[in-house]
């Protein structure tokens, strides 16, 4: 018998995951459900309210009566939906894509960048990022041993008072080049991006694509939202061979197809960084949903035939349109996005009554979560703070916006703008 002596708590969990404050999605749900204003009209959540097109809800079903697509696929993805992405972005990339080399598929484009940081980040390597942030990002960079630097995105002078464009968060890239030293190992970017809806300008783009040259730093950009976009989008891996031998882009089925469920994403870039990628990929969860990569592959292969890209822009566009028509109504102003579903509403004219009682966890939290708590209680609606995209430091920035989603249903969308014109005996103008 072994005398070592026995683990103190042997249920004690790992450093990567204990500590943790309690997140925004657990808060809303929890006000969503003591609401008295039932049901909720939840425009927090980018989860689409309506299904994907006929046409890939067939192909899926369609794949489900397929001996081959209901086991495992290939770890590196099914060589049909390798070779649809390819073929769908080599116009793009202005260059044919090798499918078998250049392109992995990925269980949701999440997984895919958990897949790149456990590629190349080792303990002691520093990743940069702008804020706001895609949660994930943060674990995903700190689970093999990353460290996060932060560069803000400067807000727009008087978002506090007039509509601006999304285009008016602008990078510092002196404070960029500042944030660089020897231990940075790879910036990422988001372009369309969450939560602010900004589309990088073809400038923007090449002055970090240049420093990234210049400094030998890996480039992961999210482009989930790219076949949202209402200015002119620039795709990082397109500036210059010396940019794309950097850039690793990741791609989502679930953003392009209104399937954020369906959890099949991708990545292209060079072979000799794909390669690693896919390695860790195997490592992480072998392969990924052998049916819905199918149904993934015929979207690719007819969605210009029955122009379904254009015309998820144009609806799209037409949502985000309509709602905010409810802001201008009530005089709050917002970053009026170039690209994606998601608009930032700045709400420092609504005045939240002083002797309102928040619980103590709300209450010990930034402005927005007591504005989206007060949303859920009193009109219905819910909506995200975005200082949970900020580290503390910087979420001053944000605490008087709110983000909302409008990938919802019309009817929906209507109903939230009725129950919001709520706010206008909370504003200090009224």
């Amino acid at each position: 018998m072994s005398s070592s002596p026995a683990r103190k708590d042997p249920f004690r969990p790992a450093r990567r995951v204990q500590g943790q404050k309690q997140d925004v999605w657990t808060i809303v749900n929890e006000a969503a459900t003591a609401s008295p204003v039932q049901p909720i009209i939840n425009m927090g959540q980018g989860f689409f309210g309506y299904n994907p097109p006929e046409f890939i809800l067939n192909a899926a079903k369609d794949a489900l009566d397929r001996v081959d697509a209901n086991q495992y696929s290939p770890t590196k993805g099914r060589p049909r939906l390798k070779k649809a992405i390819a073929d769908a972005y080599s116009p793009f990339f202005g260059r044919k894509i090798n499918s078998e080399t250049e392109v992995t598929i990925t269980t949701g484009a999440n997984e895919g960048m958990l897949s790149a940081f456990m590629a190349f980040i080792e303990q002691g390597d520093e990743v940069i990022i702008f804020e706001p942030f895609f949660d994930q990002y943060i674990s995903n960079i700190e689970m093999p041993g990353g460290t996060v630097r932060y560069v803000p995105l400067q807000p727009p002078k008087h978002g506090g008072t007039k509509t601006s464009s999304a285009a008016d968060w602008t990078i510092d890239m002196g404070e960029l080049e500042k944030a660089i030293n020897p231990k940075t190992r790879m910036i990422v970017l988001n372009s369309p991006h969450n939560p602010v809806g900004k589309v990088l300008s073809k400038e923007e783009c090449q002055a970090i694509g240049d420093l990234c040259v210049k400094h030998n730093i890996l480039i992961l950009s999210d482009e989930v939202y790219d076949r949202l976009f209402y200015v002119p989008f620039t795709r990082m891996a397109t500036l210059s061979p010396e940019i794309a031998k950097l850039t690793l882009t990741v791609g989502s089925a679930g953003k392009n197809f209104y399937a954020t469920g369906w959890r099949v994403g991708w990545l292209i870039g060079p072979e000799n960084l794909i390669k690693y990628v896919s390695a860790a990929h195997t490592r992480i969860c072998y392969s990924s949903v052998s049916p819905l990569q199918e149904a993934a592959a015929v979207g690719f292969e007819q969605a210009d035939k029955v122009g379904f890209w254009e015309e998820s822009k144009k609806e799209m566009k037409g949502k985000m349109d309509r709602f905010n028509e409810v802001f201008d109504e009530l005089g709050l102003p917002y970053s009026d996005p170039e690209g994606g579903y998601f608009v930032l509403v700045n709400m420092s004219k609504v005045q939240l009554p002083k002797d309102y009682k928040f619980p103590p966890h709300v209450a010990e939290r930034p402005r927005d979560f007591k504005l989206s708590w007060f949303l859920i209680m009193e009109l219905g609606v819910a909506a995200i703070p975005p200082t949970e995209f900020y580290t503390d430091q910087n979420a001053h920035i944000a605490e008087d916006y709110l983000r909302f989603a409008v990938c919802k249903n019309d009817d929906v969308l209507e109903q939230a703008k009725e129950r919001l014109r709520g706010l206008k005996k909370y504003m200090s103008d009224c």
